[in-house]
């Protein structure tokens, strides 16, 4: 069951029986989210749209098998579904499209959901940390805000999440897309689009997307990303939590992310990710502004 939230121009659709999936935003009755396979697609093989939460990992592995705070994690992929990428590489975290959410509270324009991520026995056999998540969303005349919640229990937990918001300015060639990616340093990746370790200076000049494309990341900037045209502006600002950022506007397909990230790409192996205590809370926020 979807809900929906309304307020002024703006209307947003989730659906917590599918990963609390983002699958719509509408301003004045126009998608602003990439729909890609739809949400069919999403729930039977995990092809991600709209805004999808990425969980415990943002993107990809390099192995399904690791020792990450002590404990062992062994992913198996016919025990807990997950897309993998074209090497192989688990891809998007165990939560794509998982059931479980309940919904604690919902009215025009909140939606309160909570995932009991220790109650499910494959989910802890494939990451052993006793926690639970959260997500509020709110919506206003003008600003769609996502706020994620980790509540370690009796393990801690590493914290290395992100979501894919897919943003699209309807009516207007992808190529006359006014983008803004303030960022200053890029992360370095592999022939595997994993991090090197190596950090470089970069400027992104503003201006037309043009026949540009993207598949990279970065530091996560302190000003927010922008997609502007046909009269609007979609502003997307990392408000507390994501220090990193993934940028993604693959040739051919009419859609760019702003990807808001806890840690770095396959941060659960390389160690670089924010270590939770037992019973302590990580709040991570990003908003989705539409002008």
């Amino acid at each position: 069951m979807s809900v929906t939230l309304a307020s002024g121009d703006l209307e947003a659709t989730f659906v917590p029986e599918a990963g609390m999936v983002g699958c719509s935003l509408t301003h004045r009755g126009e998608e602003l989210l990439g729909q890609r396979g739809g949400l069919e697609a999403y729930i039977a093989e995990r092809k991600t749209m709209g805004i999808p939460l990425l969980y415990p990992w943002a993107n990809r592995l390099s192995t399904t098998r690791f020792t990450v705070s002590g404990r062992e994690v062994d992913i198996d992929p016919e025990r807990t579904p997950l897309r993998l990428d074209g090497s192989g590489l688990p891809m998007h975290g165990l939560l794509g499209a998982a059931p479980g959410w309940r919904v604690e509270h919902q009215d025009e324009a909140t939606l309160e959901a909570v995932f009991d991520f220790a109650a499910d026995e494959a989910l802890m056999a494939a990451f052993p940390f006793d926690h639970a998540l959260r997500i509020d969303v709110t919506l206003d005349d003008i600003t769609l805000r996502v706020a994620t919640t980790v509540t370690a229990g009796t393990t801690g937990v590493p914290i290395a999440f992100g979501f894919h918001p897919y943003l699209m300015l309807p009516g207007v060639p992808r190529a006359d897309w006014r983008v803004e990616i303030p960022v200053t340093e890029q992360l370095e990746l592999d022939e595997q689009m994993l991090p090197t370790g190596n950090r470089t200076a970069v400027e992104i000049p503003a201006g037309p997307l043009g026949d540009r494309t993207f598949d990279d990341a970065y530091l996560a900037p302190p000003a927010p990303f922008a997609l502007e045209g046909g009269g609007r502006r979609i502003e997307l600002d990392f408000e507390t939590g994501y220090p990193y950022a993934q940028v993604f506007a693959p040739p051919g397909d009419a859609l760019i992310a702003f990807e808001p990230m806890t840690a770095p790409t396959n941060a659960l192996v390389s160690g670089d990710f924010t270590p939770l205590e037992p019973g302590d809370s990580y709040r991570a926020v990003f908003a989705i502004s539409v002008r």
